[in-house]
């Protein structure tokens, strides 16, 4: 629980964090709403995002390991931003503002996010196993 937790938090900054860097190509709640409304969708595509990373992502490129071998790891920048579309089509159903301007967008947004996930772990303390 405590790492889904850490992950949802690391993951939601790291939105936020490619959102301030991407300017107009990404955007995250509407620009019109308050800040307490855009921080509430910062979070809500955060955990969209985390559970999608947690759960989808691992099976995907568990298939697409020959595809990732042969390519020597690009794909998986294509299969991060695939599941980056992913998340905005999923925020889109459930009414949360997620806009991408196109896949190419999608693979700098995950390249950004990737490199801010790794600072903001890099700072965080290493989780303990539990003690018997």
């Amino acid at each position: 629980m405590e790492r889904l937790l850490t992950t949802w938090i690391v993951s939601s900054l790291a939105l936020i964090v490619a959102a301030v860097l991407l300017g107009s190509h990404m955007d995250i709640g509407e620009a019109s709403e308050t800040m307490t409304n855009r921080v509430l969708a910062v979070f809500i595509v955060g955990a969209i995002f985390t559970v999608i990373s947690l759960f989808v992502a691992p099976v995907v490129k568990l298939l697409s390991l020959p595809f990732i071998i042969v390519t020597l790891g690009l794909a998986l920048l294509v299969i991060n931003a695939l599941m980056l579309l992913l998340v905005e089509k999923i925020t889109e159903t459930v009414g949360v503002h997620f806009i991408l301007d196109g896949f190419w967008w999608a693979v700098l947004a995950s390249i950004v996010i990737s490199i801010s996930q790794s600072v903001v772990r890099a700072f965080l303390p290493e989780a303990r196993e539990p003690q018997p």
